[in-house]
């Protein structure tokens, strides 16, 4: 990190003095027709650590309130993202999803749950399924390097899915049910009592999809590829079980703790092993998950707090056979990968004024990994110190400025500085900042030792114990114009990554076969007669994205409302001395959103229609994926019984509304943008007593 951003950083520090702004709650005031608003000002944290109206916050962050995952109909984590998110998208697979933001894969992304990391990434690519749409209150968005808070991994930017945290009320009961085409089903219950001080929330979900094809075919060969039926799927169905509960205790007005757990479960559903065509499996991969928290927040005064937070978070998962092998029985399990991390929290903010506050935090993390297919058994920690000041400099004016320490205890130390400023003449926003972010290397990338054969190829994979840790300088300016009814937003941003870490392919010759066979064993003649390359991991790349986004809201009536947002990205590397575009990464991204909510006496319903389009997907050295639009309409129908207490809401919808698939025979090398299996009807149920 260059050392004079840093003393700058530090010298801003001192000069502002002060600190941390009370948690700010927000009030919905209800309109004629009997509606609550668009949001267009709402409370969000991601972006400075502690709550604050979107509007005043000088790093900007993205969205998506619980109203509008109730007005798109949406059930799952990716459905929600993609449709209202254009900077981020996802590509499903049996080995989780592939996540990207502005091109940048999902290891340079922190999947937060209210602030806590999420662990369990299975090829760099967070289990998705372990999180409970049914409890998401929101989910915040924040875009670029943000190491100065987060830490390690927040190059590409922060998901933070912020959750219902206590029972307010007596009792309340929900249950929530969603069913589409392809097997799909969403069934959500939860229950929430509170008696005096102590509260419980509990909550089961569970969500099934059939694996489906587009086309029956794929090719085969290269000079003149021919067709052949197959069974391989182009998506991967699965089954998947999550149970949650959570304690809050609140002895007084000053002092919350809360203690909770959350166990997952998911299974793939594949198609077997066949005897006339391929493309079947011998075993399903088989997830399970264990989450535990607990903490709490003490208040000294109106104007200083305290939070402490502990996550214990364990993950695995292998290959549960369903047909019978040389080697294995039915039913039988062969664990690949146990991941388990360790987190401590504390921070306090301190709010000497409305203009003034300022954020002291440590940060503690052990990470172990043990993975039977890589020979790995290994651990790492880290332990950090960060400070955040944030103050009025001048009329209309507003700072923030911070710094973070880590120490890693394979990389060494890092520090990741942070300055944003924000110039408020009115309903004019003007914001620019400058953040650094760093990425210690996976465990995986130094210890690797991975031999296996898929699909009757063989494939070798070495980790680096001599791995640099990646770092990113990341500066954006931007400006917005908001009024009680619109918003209109524009922000550009340049994002410059350094000793990317990549896997490096190396030939294999005479001398290095025999360093293979060696290494191995139990590889085969067969086997190392096919084995044309290895791979290994090094630090070989530079990385850049840099892009403008426009943000566009706007309250056409009491009632009405549309929304858009769209994203032009360029992610580029530097391989073997030739700038090419990043895989999966996508230049042109736009989303669009209409809403119209109407009140009759006891009824309430509303109409939504949702788009996304966005331009090809690149695949360097393989077929760019086309691009595509697909546009869903929603309608949720609100029955209010308020003598029994109770509320009825039928929705019914269509997913892509226009039928557009790629259709495209599978290949080897080919690649996919759109998974959608084409137009299907979707309808739901939520059942709420209070």
């Amino acid at each position: 990190m260059n050392n004079t951003i840093a003393i700058c950083i530090v010298a801003v520090l001192l000069v502002m003095s002060g600190t941390a702004t009370a948690q700010v709650h927000q009030r919905l005031q209800r309109d004629s027709a009997g509606l609550a608003p668009r949001e267009l000002n709402p409370v969000v944290v991601t972006g400075t650590g502690h709550h604050q109206h979107l509007a005043q916050t000088t790093t900007p962050v993205h969205v998506l309130s619980r109203r509008q995952i109730d007005e798109q109909g949406i059930a799952t984590f990716e459905d929600a993202i993609v449709r209202m998110m254009p900077q981020l998208s996802m590509t499903p697979g049996s080995m989780g999803s592939f996540l990207r933001m502005n091109g940048l894969g999902g290891k340079y992304i922190v999947l937060l749950i209210n602030g806590q990391r999420l662990t369990g990434d299975i090829s760099s690519n967070v289990d998705l399924s372990r999180i409970n749409m049914a409890r998401v209150r929101r989910i915040e968005v924040l875009d670029g390097a943000a190491s100065a808070l987060y830490g390690s991994d927040a190059i590409g930017g922060v998901i933070n899915i912020i959750t219902d945290q206590a029972a307010t009320e007596l009792l309340s009961l929900q249950s929530d049910t969603r069913v589409a085409g392809e097997g799909q089903l969403s069934e959500s219950v939860m229950a929430d009592v509170r008696v005096g001080a102590i509260a419980s929330s509990t909550s089961f979900r569970h969500d099934r999809a059939d694996s489906y094809q587009l086309s029956p075919y794929m090719e085969q060969g290269t000079a003149e590829p021919s067709l052949q039926r197959t069974l391989a799927p182009l998506f991967t169905g699965y089954r998947s079980t999550t149970f949650g509960q959570r304690f809050t205790l609140t002895p007084s007005s000053g002092l919350s703790l809360y203690v909770g757990s959350d166990w997952g479960r998911r299974l793939t559903d594949r198609p077997a092993t066949s005897s006339v065509l391929p493309g079947g499996t011998d075993y399903e991969m088989r997830y399970r998950s264990w989450r535990g928290v607990a903490g709490g927040i003490y208040k000294w005064s109106r104007q200083v707090s305290t939070s402490v937070d502990v996550t214990t978070d364990l993950f695995r998962y292998g290959r549960e056979y369903d047909v019978a092998t040389a080697a294995y029985a039915v039913g039988d399990y062969v664990q690949s990968k146990r991941q388990h991390t360790w987190q401590a929290q504390a921070k306090t903010i301190f709010a000497h004024s409305r203009a003034v506050n300022t954020i002291v935090g440590a940060d503690w993390r052990r990470e172990a990994l043990e993975a039977t297919s890589g020979s790995i058994d290994a651990s790492a920690s880290v332990a950090a110190l960060y400070v955040q000041h944030e103050r009025s400099l001048l009329r209309g004016l507003t700072a923030t400025a911070g710094l973070r320490y880590d120490h890693h205890s394979d990389r060494g130390g890092h520090l990741s500085p942070k300055l944003a400023v924000m110039y408020n003449p009115g309903r004019l926003r003007l914001r620019a900042s400058y953040s650094a972010g760093f990425r210690a290397p996976g465990l995986d990338e130094l210890h690797y030792r991975y031999y296996a054969v898929s699909r009757g190829k063989p494939q070798v994979i070495f980790g680096n114990s001599g791995l640099r840790a990646e770092q990113s300088h990341y500066v954006s300016l931007g400006g917005e114009y908001r009024t009680a009814g619109w918003l209109f937003g524009v922000q550009a941003w340049l994002n410059n990554i350094s000793h990317m870490v990549v896997r490096e392919n190396i030939a294999v010759d005479a001398a290095s076969l025999a360093m293979l066979q060696a290494e191995f064993p139990e590889m085969t003649a067969d086997a190392a007669s096919l084995l044309l390359h290895y791979s290994r991991y090094v630090n070989a790349q530079r990385g850049r994205t840099r892009g403008i986004s426009v943000d566009a809201s706007l309250r056409i009536a009491s009632g009405l409302s549309v929304s858009a947002s769209y994203v032009l990205t360029q992610a580029r590397a530097l391989t073997g001395g030739e700038w090419r575009d990043i895989e999966r990464s996508v230049r042109h991204a736009a989303t669009l959103s209409a809403t119209c909510n109407h009140a009759w006496r006891g009824y309430r319903l509303s109409v939504n229609i949702n788009g996304r389009v966005q331009s090809r997907t690149f695949y360097p050295d393989y077929e760019d994926a086309p691009g595509y639009g697909v546009w869903n309409l929603a309608t949720r129908h609100t029955f209010e019984l308020r003598r029994q207490r109770l509320l009825l809401e039928p929705a019914l919808g269509v997913d892509n509304i226009f039928d557009h698939t790629d259709r495209r025979p599978n290949a080897s090398l080919r690649r996919y943008a759109l998974y959608s299996p084409g137009r299907r009807i979707v309808a739901g149920m939520r059942l709420r007593f209070r």
